[in-house]
């Protein structure tokens, strides 16, 4: 039976995911730390619809080895991989504890790398197989605060492409989802400062983003940017000099939570 595997299950975006997947048929596979969240979710779905909770930390080494074990345990024939586990943190290199910077790079570069690399040979033999992977506007961008989030997302974005490319009639598609900042917890931002990107339409809501995302993986286009305004500012952004930057930082500092 065809499932769809979805991280960071247990709230948010990973949650929308879940409820639009199943929407479409597909029976789920939901992976997070939460339990009591992933339960949560879980209820949200249909009865027609098949659920296989998996309480698994993503930032541990072999959190892919025990995932697709799971799955494979299951006999659950993954057709649909989303990647959408995250964190974030607004801080420097310097402020940033060792374990911080190991669980960002795990959730966000190794977990996910080696998850498609564990469900794309059978994707491939089937003939049939979407993914989608969520990087970011911060991937083609140096910006205060977010410099390692921003690198971890263009592994993301590059690591995507070359598989696109390596399954290429194949079956197999890539997409990669670039949001700005999406109405979530994750966006570390005060709530006064949360309030004004409302008003100025520069985050998009939860549902807008996963039903664009969707939306392009299923007609297996490459790439999705919802949003007009980040369209709009990709090209400026990229250009802003490093004295404007740091200048911004420490405007910004204030407004921004700490991890």
């Amino acid at each position: 039976m065809r499932y769809a595997l979805v991280t960071g299950a247990a709230s948010g975006m990973g949650r929308i995911y879940a409820r639009r997947l199943a929407q479409r048929g597909y029976n789920l596979v939901l992976v997070d730390m939460n339990a009591a969240g992933l339960d949560e979710t879980a209820s949200m779905i249909g009865e027609d619809v098949k659920v296989l909770s998996i309480v698994q930390d993503l930032s541990l080494m072999d959190a892919a080895d025990r995932i697709y074990e799971r799955t494979e345990a299951e006999k659950c024939e993954v057709e649909v991989l989303v990647n959408n586990a995250g964190v974030m943190f607004c801080q420097g290199l310097a402020e940033t504890s060792e374990k911080m910077l190991n669980v960002i790079m795990m959730v966000h570069m190794n977990t996910p790398l080696m998850l498609c690399r564990k469900y794309v040979g059978a994707m491939k033999e089937r003939g049939c197989g979407y993914i989608l992977n969520i990087s970011s506007l911060a991937a083609w961008m140096i910006w205060p605060g977010i410099g390692m989030y921003g690198c971890t997302k263009r592994f993301v974005r590059h690591y995507s492409r070359e598989l696109r490319t390596e399954c290429r009639k194949t079956g197999v598609s890539v997409t990669n989802a670039y949001f700005g900042a999406v109405d979530t917890p994750l966006v570390p931002l005060k709530e006064s400062l949360r309030k004004l990107a409302r008003i100025l339409a520069v985050m998009i809501r939860p549902e807008k983003a996963v039903d664009r995302a969707l939306k392009a993986t299923f007609r297996r286009r490459r790439g999705v940017m919802p949003g007009l305004l980040n369209k709009i500012f990709l090209p400026l952004i990229v250009i802003v000099p490093d004295c404007l930057l740091a200048w911004i930082y420490r405007k910004a500092k204030p407004y921004l939570m700490k991890v």
